[in-house]
């Protein structure tokens, strides 16, 4: 028997992941300022717990410091959105190109469960709203790319700032649908092993979410 060792869990990483969910779903709001006492009282732990935190989360690029000012929730802007999503585009669009020539059969069936799994709430026109990880359709396809750089540059460089777009302006509405076929026209390139395509599809997907979260911007 194998035994497979798990790494510790400790509260500051609880507190971490906490705080991150809470700002990518906007329970935190974008660009509030972040008070180390105020949130040590909410969340039930030291100060000293918060500003690690707080510091971990700068790195994930969805909080910010600036002088005079300090620690905040960065702000989800039109001329933000247009930077990331350039950036988004190219290396997703590289992802899907690579997960085309890289994942195995099997993840390619898991990925095509993963979407018949999200049918029922598109068919019931609820908001297509995606939890982090393992069942993130774009998670999938970034690990699949098998290339540890660029999964190093989207998960922990844009990966939350991402998310924060999408799960605050993105997924509702008549966009559900679209988004959704798109999904399943970028798994069958990924499934034919068609890798141009593949990447053309991708980066078409996220032009058109971009557009889409741009127009909630205005």
């Amino acid at each position: 028997m194998v035994l497979q060792l798990q790494t510790a869990v400790t509260a500051a990483d609880k507190t971490f992941y906490k705080l991150r969910q809470d700002i990518v779903e906007g329970v935190v709001a974008a660009g509030s300022k972040l008070s180390e006492t105020e949130l040590s009282t909410t969340y039930g732990v030291s100060r000293a717990v918060i500003r690690e935190a707080i510091n971990r989360l700068e790195s994930c690029h969805i909080v910010e410091r600036k002088a005079n000012v300090g620690a905040r929730v960065v702000a989800l802007t039109t001329e933000g959105l247009i930077e990331l999503y350039q950036v988004r585009e190219s290396l997703e669009g590289m992802a899907a190109r690579l997960a085309a020539k890289n994942m195995t059969d099997d993840e390619i069936a898991e990925l095509e469960l993963l979407l018949q799994s999200h049918f029922k709430d598109v068919k019931q026109g609820e908001t297509y709203y995606q939890e982090a990880g393992d069942v993130d359709f774009h998670y999938r396809i970034i690990l699949g790319s098998k290339n540890k750089h660029l999964i190093s540059m989207l998960f922990d460089g844009i990966y939350h700032l991402v998310r924060m777009y999408r799960v605050q302006l993105g997924m509702a509405g008549p966009r559900v649908t679209t988004a959704f076929d798109e999904h399943k026209h970028i798994v069958q390139a990924i499934a034919n092993r068609d890798e141009e395509l593949a990447e053309i599809l991708m980066r078409r997907h996220i032009m058109y979410s971009k557009n889409n979260i741009k127009n909630k911007l205005i």
